[in-house]
């Protein structure tokens, strides 16, 4: 497989470096291609301006989505941009790698996100008729292809659990998983998320490791996170509200996306408190950086 690796951190001591480090050496013993994205190292630009838009005349309204557009159709747009397109269109497998922070993405890795993500690419395409609108949620260019979330997070595994008072890991990551990944058509795997990072040391980074060696050995098999396809018949349209009766009992928010009938998935979780286990990771406790 092709795996592309979109970094986000600024510390190459960091552990997130340590956890880039383990994914890529093990996909390459695996015998796949990789390519790292390492936003910080190349000075990526995260904001949208009219810099992104070298075609727009200076006395035209910036107006961003139409902007896009145009510059895509037109071919136009910068080449940072249109190096990172041609990446998503060679991989099999996207992996968004970040520190969670302030409970989202870092800036840099948002903006990566706004500026690729291009009207007419990755938003904006397929026919809209009283049968299909447009064609995302399941559908778009990414289809076919596969992503995950590498994330670390500076809290207990508790404090993200269903009654921990930060919210649910899953909700947190719903914006992400559902809204960035899965609507341009990316089957979505369980994301693999490390808890208590921050005094993590040595002996806990070993299973760490190892648990994501195990993510990355099973990139082709792990079952996707079973979302609803918009155009699947389960929602109304053009309201896109899900029919009635479909969900469970109780069942709300970001939940009711999930078609739990089709697919029961498991998330693995890794904490950082876990114990040591085989595995091999070399990490000094001071360069443990989150």
């Amino acid at each position: 497989m092709k795996v592309l690796i979109v970094f986000a951190h600024p510390e190459p001591r960091s552990l997130n470096s340590a956890l880039l480090d383990v994914a890529v050496s093990q996909l390459k013993r695996l015998g796949h291609d990789v390519q790292v994205s390492d936003l910080y190292a190349q000075g990526w630009k995260s904001e949208v301006d009219r810099r992104d838009f070298p075609s727009l005349a200076q006395a035209e309204r910036l107006k961003p989505a139409a902007a896009s557009k145009q510059a895509f159709e037109a071919d136009t747009l910068t080449g940072d941009v249109k190096a990172e397109i041609e990446k998503l269109l060679w991989a099999d497998v996207l992996i968004l790698q970040f520190p969670l922070w302030w409970f989202s993405m870092p800036a840099i890795l948002k903006g990566w996100v706004d500026r690729v993500f291009a009207y007419g690419f990755a938003y904006g395409v397929g026919e809209h008729s009283d049968k299909r609108w447009g064609d995302r949620y399941g559908d778009g260019t990414l289809k076919g292809k596969r992503a995950m979330l590498v994330v670390t997070a500076g809290g207990w595994e508790e404090h993200y659990s269903g009654r921990g008072v930060n919210g649910p890991i899953d909700d947190l990551l719903f914006p992400i998983n559902h809204g960035i990944l899965y609507y341009p058509g990316y089957d979505v795997l369980p994301p693999f998320v490390v808890y208590r990072v921050d005094r993590l040391d040595e002996a806990g980074f070993a299973p760490i490791a190892e648990g994501l060696r195990e993510r990355m050995r099973t990139l082709a098999t792990t079952a996707p996170i079973p979302y609803r396809r918009q155009n699947g018949g389960d929602y109304l349209i053009p309201s896109m509200q899900l029919r009635t009766g479909l969900e469970a009992s109780g069942t709300s928010g970001f939940a009711l996306h999930l078609d739990r009938a089709a697919r029961q998935v498991s998330e693995p979780r890794v904490s950082g408190s876990s114990p040591a286990s085989s595995g091999s990771g070399s990490l000094a406790s001071d360069e443990l950086a989150n």
